[in-house]
């Protein structure tokens, strides 16, 4: 490990270990699933990861939160949201997230307070400062702290360390939240949150590594990266891929040639 990494290393298990005891937000992302090993290796069972499931979460991802918590042996609370009834992240406005954001993190804290734990990390890396985030504005009005981010570990390095520390996730393609597919100002319905995570469940059952399926309303456009659009080659990927999303319920699917590009909705 590099003198870099070492000292970026350092400041985050040195934070971790200033603060005692923290609720770790965690999806099972590569981020979230880096910041969970360091804190328990730092901490140990003063860590509890709380999972927050809701409709724009894709079932696979919080299974494999929980398989994740359960190999490091943490504290893992899921909090089931069964239906996220919230008018701003229905109506889908520029600052969706924002408010979804202040809605689950503010559900995050609530579930700290009750295991006496005051602080609540989340796994915000010095990279997602390069993107388009309104839902960092929420966590700081709700005092979350991201400690990746505060020692500047970017989204390359924490995939690097996770590799030298034989995390799995080292290596896992990037995902959002469902909701993340559907255009900004088009209304958000459960049924299209589970449209999308049946087509994108297909694509990872068909080997594909890197995808998002877009929703437009009739349409579906997939963006996979562009090292995996000769898949589309193949007669037989797109007869398989186009009679599947049609019985998922799209009446047509596009492949976007520009490849996966993150928030291309936004």
């Amino acid at each position: 490990m590099n003198k870099i990494l070492q000292d970026k290393l350092n400041i985050l298990k040195h934070d971790l270990k200033k603060m005692g005891k923290v609720a770790i937000a965690y999806s099972g992302g590569v981020d979230s699933n880096f910041l969970l090993k360091i804190a328990k290796d730092t901490l140990g069972e003063n860590v509890y990861a709380i999972t927050i499931k809701a409709m724009m979460h894709s079932s696979r991802e919080i299974e494999e939160s929980i398989n994740y918590a359960n190999d490091y042996k943490v504290n893992h609370i899921v909090c089931n949201i069964d239906n996220l009834n919230l008018k701003e992240f229905i109506d889908n406005g520029p600052l969706r997230c924002y408010h979804c954001k202040k809605f689950i993190f503010t559900k995050i804290k609530e579930i700290a307070s009750e295991h006496n734990i005051k602080y609540i990390v989340d796994g915000t890396n010095f990279s997602d400062l390069d993107d388009y985030r309104p839902g960092l504005k929420a966590l700081e009005e709700l005092n979350i702290i991201s400690p990746l981010k505060n020692a500047k570990l970017t989204k390359e390095e924490i995939r690097i360390l996770s590799e030298e520390l034989n995390i799995s996730t080292y290596n896992k393609p990037s995902f959002a939240c469902l909701a993340t597919r559907i255009p900004v100002n088009h209304k958000i319905t459960n049924k299209k949150l589970r449209m999308i995570e049946e087509a994108e469940n297909f694509l990872q059952d068909n080997n594909f590594r890197q995808y998002r399926v877009r929703f437009h309303e009739d349409l579906a456009r997939i963006e996979v990266d562009k090292s995996e659009i000769n898949k589309f080659y193949n007669d037989e990927m797109i007869n398989k891929i186009n009679l599947k999303f049609k019985e998922i319920g799209f009446k047509y699917v596009t492949l976007d040639l520009n490849g996966y590009k993150m928030g291309s909705t936004n």
